[in-house]
């Protein structure tokens, strides 16, 4: 027996020897949480037998509130200790199949002896021998695994930078418990592992991939002193892999002082929500919180509005070219999107401290209670000295004295006598309880006298309700006024005369633009009072060249005391507000020294001749560097007319079923383009249908929208028409890579008259 074979036998039987003692950990602990479950049941069940009730005198009311807070606090410790339990059955429940992907040997400087690290995706601790048989890959000393090849190491402990050296490297592939790959290598990540991880088909959840984490993705995931991390990354470089980790790296790091609710994702659409869902859970860890930027803007404004959709926005851009109202459009989104605009709506709102608010009158039944021009004037004798968010906050206390005084004398109005006549029989019945209970008080009193004051109370206070919720909310406060009165001035921008009709007509008709969703937002929270999310500590951004200038600025001022992490391509900008400088925008908004930049050029995803290929549909994709993963060549096909272009698709659609590929995606470029193309098609295949409201990624043939694909990735993709005429324009050259990019294994491009300038021939 060579000595390598004999190496592959001793970490045989290591691997072994680990998964008996997990699988008795597992069981213990599986015992644990059941006899917690039952606890809970019990406690549950006899809560106030338990507890000593007596609210007689102060000493005794005392003793009662201690009493329950003991048995809950009880209660919590048990549900907190199953939980944790829950969590280490589930890391325990991975280990045993594989419990762990790679050894080091360090040699700490100034020590005798080295040590063996195993590090997996959960640390295990043998009590018996006192000694760690797992390393968790977020521990310290497992970033030696990735930054490092055999030679001098360091590694950065809670309390110090520790020295020594990496003596041995070695890469596992362990499945059920079987040793079935080892590699000792000189590198970050041997490719042997990486392309038997990146050849398995496509997923529909994206998978956790911490054994094959790259040096520089590692940079990422790690880093901790950034206030403004940019990921700028090529099509399929990790970005989004490397981000899922790095919360899970900070939930380990922090696990002492935050919690999963402190980390909020936005990310591009319902569907990638589904995508990355499980990643977190597979690692342990909860899933943090999770909404795309829409969602937080119908949660802001959705009330009062009808707010335009950012994939509505791009139908429109791309389906209007060369209408009149295109130019005035694409003028208008990219001007509002700018921080140009933002140092306009400042300047503006800095002239409202002394004039120009609007308010809206105060009505009751159409009976004017405080006039508009009333609150103004009040509002501005106030004095500019205070702020205006100030100011609004005593113009509210004021008003809700004023309407409590005309709540009183509405009571003897002749309407809430007719009102009392068509009340609920439920609603005499609490009168007559309350006119009893206060009979109890007095010693005598005129009963239908009192029962009408309490009904006429009643009636009146339910119809003033609204109004003291309005008025706490500061809706006197007319915002959709102040917007309109701020495009009434000049700004130095081409077509706005056009621009400002087109804004007022829809916000007159309760529309928002989606250019506008987000200043309108802010100038309503600056005036309102900017109420900040102080409990994000981390905050991450995906696909972020979706987003504009002015949207970055206002979730900077949103999350003031978070630390962003933001990812994205600027050759995957595919939105009418993206801007030239990609994400160096972002440096306006951050001191340098507090920004780190990192940049992803080698791409994984797709195999070598599918980067190749989508490279050259950029201006400049020189620097894309594609991973040695061979495969097969992309495809072009010519249709001569629908007919057959409709058989190609079907065809090509068949032969990648054949080859095993168990996500298939037809990506069209626009969302009637994939309603057409469905119809023509679905009665010929079994075909999914994706659209906006779509939340869940599964497998199969989907058909789907261009921007609706954007962070995902499939087995096989075919670009249902690569014509000119669909991708002709400069401005849809991104859009066309970024299709192209989907795929992972093959890649057709079919196209019926002249195909894309963009396709190198």
């Amino acid at each position: 027996m060579t000595n390598w074979e004999n190496e592959r036998e001793c970490e045989q039987k290591r691997i072994e020897v680990v998964i008996d003692k997990v699988t008795k950990m597992e069981h213990q602990l599986k015992q644990s949480a059941g006899e917690a479950t039952s606890d809970i049941v019990s406690i549950r069940k006899r809560f106030w037998e338990d507890v000593t009730v007596n609210v007689e005198n102060e000493d005794e009311t005392i003793e009662t509130v201690a009493s329950i807070n003991q048995q809950t606090e009880l209660l919590s410790e048990r549900e907190r200790r199953q939980k944790h339990s829950m969590k280490q059955i589930a890391v325990l429940n991975r280990l045993r199949t594989s419990p762990y992907f790679a050894r080091i040997d360090f040699h700490e400087k100034d020590m005798k002896e080295s040590e063996q690290i195993y590090i997996g995706i959960g640390t295990f601790y043998d009590e018996e021998r006192e000694e760690f048989l797992i390393y968790d890959w977020r521990a310290p000393i497992s970033s030696v695994y990735y930054d490092f090849s055999p030679g001098p190491a360091t590694y950065t402990a809670p309390s110090e930078k520790v020295s020594g050296e990496l003596l041995l490297k070695r890469q596992f592939i362990i499945r059920n418990g079987v040793l079935e790959g080892m590699f000792d290598t000189g590198e970050a990540i041997r490719d042997d592992l990486l392309q038997e991880v990146l050849g398995k088909q496509a997923n529909t959840q994206m998978k956790s991939i911490v054994a094959t984490i790259q040096r520089e993705q590692n940079i990422i995931i790690r880093n901790e002193k950034s206030r403004l991390l940019l990921v700028q990354g090529a099509a399929g470089s990790g970005k989004t892999s490397a981000a899922m980790q790095r919360i899970a790296y900070l939930l380990y790091r922090y696990r002492e002082k935050m919690s999963a609710e402190n980390i909020l994702l936005f990310s591009p659409n319902p569907l990638f929500n589904s995508y990355v869902a499980n990643v977190l859970p597979e690692l342990g860890e909860d899933n943090m919180q999770q909404t795309t930027f829409q969602q937080y803007l119908l949660a802001m404004l959705g009330g009062n509005f009808e707010i335009e959709d950012v994939f509505d926005q791009l139908e429109f851009v791309l389906n209007n070219k060369g209408s009149l109202k295109y130019t005035t459009r694409m003028n208008s989104i990219q001007y509002k999107s700018s921080l140009n605009y933002l140092q306009g709506m400042n300047e503006y709102l800095e002239t409202l401290k002394s004039e120009g608010l609007v308010f809206k009158h105060i009505k009751v039944r159409g009976k004017l209670l405080v006039s508009a021009m009333e609150i103004s004037k009040y509002f501005y004798e106030l004095g500019s000295e205070k702020s205006i968010p100030n100011r609004l906050q005593i113009v509210s206390g004021w008003l809700l004295k004023k309407i409590k005084k005309f709540e009183k004398l509405e009571r003897k109005e002749a309407w809430v006598e007719e009102e009392i006549q068509y009340l609920e029989k439920e609603d005499y019945l609490r009168s007559y309880r309350i006119a009893n209970k206060q009979q109890d008080e007095r010693d005598s009193f005129d009963e239908v006298e009192q029962e009408q004051r309490i009904l006429s109370e009643y009636v009146v206070k339910k119809r003033f309700k609204p109004l003291y919720r309005k008025i706490k909310s500061l809706d006197f406060l007319d915002v959709r006024s102040i917007y309109k009165k701020m495009l009434e001035t000049e700004w130095p921008v081409t077509d706005w005369k056009e621009i400002r009709s087109l804004t007022i007509h829809e916000l007159s008709n309760g529309r928002l633009l989606y250019e506008d969703a987000t200043p309108f937002l802010y100038m309503k929270k600056q005036l309102e009072g900017f109420a900040t999310n102080s409990q994000i500590r981390f905050l991450f951004i995906d696909e972020a060249q979706d987003y504009s200038p002015f949207q970055f600025a206002f979730l900077k001022n949103l999350f003031p005391k978070s630390k962003l992490t933001i990812l994205g391509d600027f050759n995957q900008t595919i939105y009418a507000h993206g801007n030239n400088e990609g994400l160096d925008i972002l440096t306006y908004l951050f001191e340098k020294n507090e920004t780190e930049k990192v940049i992803l050029n080698r791409s994984y995803r797709s195999t070598k001749e599918i980067v190749e290929f989508t490279k050259s549909l950029l201006l400049d994709g020189s620097q894309i560097e594609p991973f040695n993963r061979q495969g097969k060549k992309p495809v072009l096909v010519y249709c001569e007319n629908q007919e057959h272009h409709t058989s190609e698709v079907l065809k090509k659609t068949k032969e990648f079923i054949e080859s095993g590929h168990k996500t298939i995606a037809i990506i069209c470029k626009t969302q009637a383009e994939t309603n057409l193309a469905y119809e023509e098609l679905k009665g010929k295949m079994e075909l999914k249908r994706i659209g906006v409201g779509k939340t869940t990624f599964t497998d199969g043939v989907m058909i789907i929208p261009s921007y609706l694909a954007k962070g995902i990735e499939f087995d096989a993709v075919i670009i249902y028409n690569a014509s000119e005429d669909q991708y002709g324009l400069e401005s849809e050259r991104k859009l066309l890579y970024t299709s192209c990019t989907r795929a992972m294994h093959e890649l057709c491009i079919c196209f019926t008259g002249e195909m894309s300038p963009f396709i190198p021939h």
